[in-house]
C-alpha cells in the first residue's frame, strides 16, 4: 500500500514503526505533508540565521519565537489545523528572505535555506522533503532523534519566552542545529555527538523554563487539590503555558465562572501565586487521552494552551478553543504572542451560557 504520509515521531506510531495512512494521534495526510515542509522551512531560515551570527550579526528575538513556535506547532498532538500551519510557512518564508538580504555570504547555504514558493507549489516540496526523504537510515534516525530533541527543547523555551525570559545560547544552538540536520557531510559520528549536545541544551531549556515559572509563580509546593466541582459555570484550562491561564484567572474575577485544570495543567495548583485567586477551583478529570468523555460532561468551554488535543466529539467541538502552537479546524483561536495580553472575553461569556460541570 502507498504512503499517503510518514510520522514516527511519537510512542503512539502505528505498529511501533510509523503512521502511513493516517496518525494515530488523528493528524490527516495532508495536515502531515505541511507539519514536513514548517519543519523543512524553518531549518532554512535556522540556517540563514545561524550564518548571520557567523558573520558577527545580531538575529533579532522575533526571528527566535519564530523558529520555536514553528516547532512546537510540529509536535504530536498540538496542531491540526492545516490553514493556521500554511499561514506559518508563509510568514516563515517571508522573514527567510528579509535575513537573506542581509547575510553577505550566501555561498555554502543549503537548497532549503534558498527555497520559496507560492502555495499551489507547497505540496509537490512537502512531498519531497520529509522523513524518508533521506535515504540511509542511520542518517535519517539520527537526524530525527536530533529534530525531535529539538522540538521538545522548543517547548520549554516557547513556554519562557511567554513569561519574557530568554536564553540567545540556547536559541543559538537550536537553529544551528537544526540547520545541520540539513548536511549531507555530516557523519554517524558527528550525529550522534549532535544528539549528544541537544541533550546538553535541553538541561539548559529546563532551567530556563525553571527560572521563568518560579520567578513568576514562586516554589511549587505540596499541595491538595479539589476535584470536586462547584455549582458555577466554569471553564476548562489544558497544556502548560503558566503565562495563558494566568491571563484567564485574571479575566475571570468577578464575572462568575470558575477555572478547573484538566491534566497536563494539573501542576499549576502547587506555584503559591495561583492560590490568590477564589475562583481556582480545582481540577476536573484524568489522563489527557480521556478528554473525549471529560470535555463532554464538563459541559463549559476548554482552552487547550498546548498539545494535547484529541479530536473532538462533535457534542464539544463548538466548546474548544485553542491558543498558542495548538489549533484545530473548526474551533475558535485565542491570538496573542509573546509578551501580549490575550482576550479571553468570548471564552468567558461562553462560559455563562452553560451549566456547571457534571462530577465524575
Amino acid at each position: 500500500m502507498e504512503n499517503k504520509m510518514f510520522c514516527y515521531q511519537c510512542q503512539e506510531t502505528a505498529g511501533c514503526t510509523g503512521c502511513t495512512q493516517s496518525g494515530v494521534c488523528g493528524k490527516k495526510p495532508d495536515v502531515a505533508a505541511m507539519q514536513d515542509l514548517l519543519v523543512y522551512v524553518t531549518k532554512g531560515i535556522s540556517a540563514v540565521a545561524a550564518q548571520l551570527r557567523a558573520e558577527g550579526k545580531e538575529v533579532a528575538p522575533a526571528v527566535n519565537h519564530l523558529v520555536t513556535l514553528n516547532l512546537f506547532t510540529t509536535i504530536t498532538n498540538a496542531n491540526f489545523d492545516k490553514e493556521a500551519i500554511v499561514t506559518r510557512i508563509h510568514a516563515t518564508l517571508e522573514v527567510k528572505q528579509e535575513l537573506l538580504s542581509q547575510v553577505e555570504h550566501a555561498d555554502g547555504l543549503p537548497e532549503a535555506a534558498r527555497w520559496t514558493a507560492s502555495e499551489p507549489m507547497f505540496a509537490a516540496k512537502a512531498a519531497q522533503v520529509g522523513v524518508l526523504s533521506t535515504g540511509d537510515e542511520d542518517i535519517r534516525s539520527l537526524r530525527e532523534l536530533v529534530t525531535y530533541g529539538l522540538k521538545g527543547l522548543s517547548a520549554y523555551s516557547k513556554h519562557a519566552n511567554a513569561l519574557l525570559q530568554e536564553d540567545t545560547e540556547v536559541d543559538a544552538f537550536l537553529q544551528r542545529a537544526l540547520a545541520a540536520t540539513l548536511d549531507d557531510a555530516l557523519t554517524t559520528e558527528d550525529l550522534v555527538a549532535l544528539a549528544l549536545e541537544t541533550g546538553k541544551y535541553g538541561v539548559s531549556g529546563m532551567a530556563l523554563l525553571d527560572k521563568a515559572n518560579t520567578g513568576a509563580y514562586g516554589n511549587p509546593e505540596i499541595t491538595k487539590v479539589n476535584i470536586g466541582v462547584g455549582t458555577r459555570p466554569g471553564i476548562l484550562v489544558s497544556g502548560h503555558d503558566l503565562r495563558d491561564l494566568e491571563m484567564l484567572l485574571e479575566q475571570t474575577q468577578g464575572t462568575g465562572v470558575d477555572v478547573y485544570t484538566h491534566s497536563e495543567m494539573l501542576p499549576a495548583h502547587y506555584y503559591p501565586a495561583f492560590k490568590q485567586y477564589p475562583n481556582f477551583v480545582g481540577n476536573y478529570g484524568n489522563a489527557w487521552w480521556k478528554q473525549k468523555e471529560e470535555f463532554e460532561t464538563f459541559n463549559g468551554p476548554i482552552l487547550m494552551t498546548t498539545n494535547c488535543i484529541v479530536p473532538p466529539k462533535d457534542s464539544y467541538k463548538e466548546r474548544l478553543y485553542t491558543t498558542g502552537a495548538a489549533g484545530y479546524p473548526g474551533c475558535k483561536h485565542i491570538a496573542g504572542g509573546v509578551g501580549t495580553e490575550k482576550d479571553f472575553s468570548a471564552l468567558i461569556a461562553h462560559a455563562k451560557r452553560c451549566a456547571p460541570p457534571a462530577e465524575i
